[in-house]
Order: structure tokens, then sequence, then C-alpha cells
């Protein structure tokens, strides 16, 4: 039995983040997309998941479905009840095929549990260290709230609690050793952080200003998927990242921290925690 199948004992589905909890102020806010291209880089950066990415994925070919497929997937894992399960089956489905042999001869398979939790366990540094810079960052204890919730989601995707750290604690240290022992660059990431990644126009009228539109959108992916990695991964990486660098991103932040705030909910929120966020309104005023 994985932790995504119903409990033999209870008969009980794994439940999602509770509504109203951390993740369902977090997750869907508009802030959040932009620690997204950090999280898919230090993902790829290992060995297992950056050959099953580079062999199975349409990153190159479809970026823009692919990225707005794995976000409503994101979104459907916290707030969407009842589905978050049935994501969880889907995503577990779909990956049963990705398999082969990465660059150093070793054979992965995506559902091998040390490269699926690796997947999901990115998105707690990464998360956390953007925080940082766009919004208060949490207190010791919503930083265990956080990583509990976390471990909600990694429980509906089918993940083990023996294949993830159970605490913060526990955390870091398999987190420092996995950069230590597998981490390395490879292609996939070097085509991620690469200022002249060929990515495809969009679909839509973006295309007619796409020549345009294109080498100042690689230039700010580049910039997020590096300056949003906590320092200890680009060391791990090879990816440099200069002072001047750091002054622009906390320049950008200070502008994000100002505004995103204040802007009125269907501004701030994507429309999948706009509408599950209202509906928990309506039934805690008991309608």
């Amino acid at each position: 039995m994985t932790q995504q199948e119903p409990d033999r004992l209870t008969g009980q589905d794994p439940s999602p983040p509770p509504p109203g909890g951390i993740l369902w102020e977090t997750a869907g806010d508009i802030r959040s997309l932009l620690a997204l291209p950090a999280a898919f880089v230090l993902q790829v950066a290992h060995p297992a998941v950056g050959a099953g990415v580079d062999e199975h994925s349409v990153f190159r070919t479809d970026p823009w479905g692919r990225g707005a497929r794995s976000l409503n997937s994101v979104l459907l894992w916290v707030y969407g009840g009842e589905a978050a399960v049935e994501e969880g089956r889907r995503l577990r489905r779909v990956h049963r095929t990705v398999r082969g042999t990465d660059p150093s001869g070793r054979r992965y398979h995506a559902l091998t549990p040390a490269y699926y939790a690796w997947v999901h366990a990115t998105g707690y540094p990464v998360a956390r260290y953007a925080r940082r810079y766009f919004a208060r960052p949490f207190t010791a204890e919503e930083d265990e709230r956080f990583y509990a919730e976390w471990l909600m989601v990694g429980r509906i995707l089918g993940i083990r609690d023996r294949d993830m750290p159970q605490t913060t604690t526990e955390f870091w240290p398999y987190y420092h050793r996995t950069l230590a022992l597998e981490i390395a660059p490879n292609a996939v990431v070097s085509e991620l952080t690469s200022a002249r990644r060929a990515l495809p126009a969009p679909p839509g009228a973006a295309r007619l200003v796409w020549p345009l539109v294109r080498p100042l959108l690689v230039r700010g992916l580049r910039f997020l998927s590096v300056g949003l990695l906590p320092p200890e991964a680009r060391v791990a990486l090879g990816l440099s990242w200069s002072p001047r660098d750091e002054r622009r991103l906390r320049r950008f932040a200070a502008l994000v921290r100002l505004t995103v705030p204040h802007l009125p909910e269907r501004l701030r929120y994507l429309s999948v925690a706009r509408e599950a966020r209202s509906e928990l309104r309506l039934r805690a005023d008991g309608g």
C-alpha cells in the first residue's frame, strides 16, 4: 500500500492540505509563480530526474502547455478537495512509463521512491527561500506548519512517509546530503538557465511580437531560475550569481512586496485558488 491509496484500516484517502491553511494562503498567490522556474531547475538537477525530463518531457517543444498543466496540477493538490486525490493517482499513472538510463549509465524510473520524493521535496526549500524576498518570512511555527502541509500533498502524490523526512529538522540533512552526493549540472539545467534558451512562441497573438519579447522573457526566466535557487543549490550547480544580480533581485522583490499585497483578490490569486477561497468563505458564512 502507498500513502496515496486508501488506508486499509480506516478506508480513507489521504487528506489534502486544510482549507484556510498556509498552503491555501500561498500556493495560489501570483507571487508563487515567480519561484516555479527555480523549483524546476532544482528538480532536474538530480541526474535521474533530469534524464527523465530530457527524454520524456515536452518542455522544449511545448513549454507553455507543459507549464499550464503543471500549474493546474499543483493547484488541484492544494485546492481540489476530493479531486486532489484523483490528480495524485493520475500523475502516478502518467509516470509509470517514464524510465530509461541516465548519462552515467544508471537505470531510472520516475516512480523510484527516492527520485519521486526529490521532485516533491524541492518545492519546500525553494518556496521558503523565495518568500524571504517577496513576502514576510515564516515564523518558526509557520515554517513547521508549511512543511507539514507539504507532506500532506506528498501523500496525495503517493509518496510514503518513510521516503520523505517527516520534520524540518530531518529535512535539512537530507537536502544537503542530496546536494552533495547527487545534484550536478546537466544538459537540462544548462538549457533552463541559459540566457540564449530556444524558447518557442506561445500560442495566440503573442506570436506577432515574439521576436521582440523572447530575449527579454528568456533573460527574465534565467534571472528567476538562478536567483531564487537557495545559494547552496547554486553552488552545487556551479551557477554564477553576482552582487549586482542580487541587488537587482532585491529591487524587483521590493516592488513585488509593495504592490501585490494591496491587489484585490481577483488579481492577487489564480482562478482555481480564488474560487476555492470564495467557496470556503461562503461555507463559513453559512451560505
